[in-house]
């Protein structure tokens, strides 16, 4: 992951190169099923079932009724029925209504926060479903001279549109219940990797090549100047890391 982010910064600034980056046949083969996938996939696998319901159990929590209400008004906002809405070929006058919402227990990066997944009717007959999320206060510093929005959600949603603006394009920050929270669909093409299906060298391959992804946004809003003061750096930790006794 370290040698795929460094080489990133190197590619900026040769764009002849940035054309001969192979993609890796894991990180292919994902992205060639993830555009056979439907709503069916997605009910499958995120609900167990492909009823307008959330079942309850150990990953969906039943909510309180202030819960409800308050899911229920936050999408009863105009703003947040247009981001709805323009999500792929729907119509812009589309309703857009609440069929069940719970509480999300996911990974370690929602533990102690907001996470709820809301079932909607788009129209009258489409489904979506919403993930809302808190945005908690970011771990890594930030430099005192750049500028970062206060509220959390707003620099989530800033950060996801310079990493991967389809993405950012996609979510919305909000508040609901006096905590900044940011709304994303979750759409049948948002197809994680199984690494329990990788061998070593394939899930090297698609670590390096992932990084490379993240480097190449993170270098793309940087001055040359900058891209090169931190590749050194970079290089600088990896090879103490790399001399470092394990």
């Amino acid at each position: 992951m370290m040698e795929g982010y460094e080489q990133a910064f190197i590619i900026s600034n040769d764009q002849q190169k940035e054309d001969k980056v192979e993609v890796p046949d894991a990180v292919k083969m994902a992205m060639k099923n993830a555009l056979k996938r439907n709503w069916k996939h997605l009910a499958v696998e995120r609900i167990e079932n492909l009823k307008p319901t959330i079942p309850l159990g150990k990953d969906f929590w039943p909510l309180s009724q202030q819960e409800k209400k308050g899911l229920h008004d936050l999408f009863e906002n105009e703003k947040v029925r247009r981001l709805v809405t323009s999500l792929r070929s729907r119509d812009d006058n589309d309703a857009v209504k609440v069929l069940d919402a719970a509480y999300w227990v996911k990974g370690c990066s929602s533990l102690g926060g907001l996470r709820y997944a809301v079932l909607l009717r788009v129209g009258k007959k489409e489904l979506c479903l919403m993930d809302v999320k808190e945005a908690v206060q970011a771990a890594a510093p930030r430099d005192a001279t750049s500028k970062m929005p206060k509220d959390n959600a707003e620099r989530v949603v800033t950060g996801a549109g310079h990493l991967s603006p389809a993405l950012g394009n996609r979510m919305m920050a909000a508040r609901f219940q006096d905590r900044g929270v940011f709304l994303r669909e979750l759409l049948p093409q948002d197809l994680k990797f199984n690494i329990e299906q990788l061998s070593c060298g394939e899930a090297v391959k698609a670590a390096m090549f992932l990084a490379g992804v993240v480097g190449k946004a993170h270098a793309r809003q940087m001055e040359p100047d900058n891209r090169q003061k931190w590749h050194k750096e970079l290089s600088r930790h990896r090879s103490k890391t790399l001399a470092a006794p394990s």
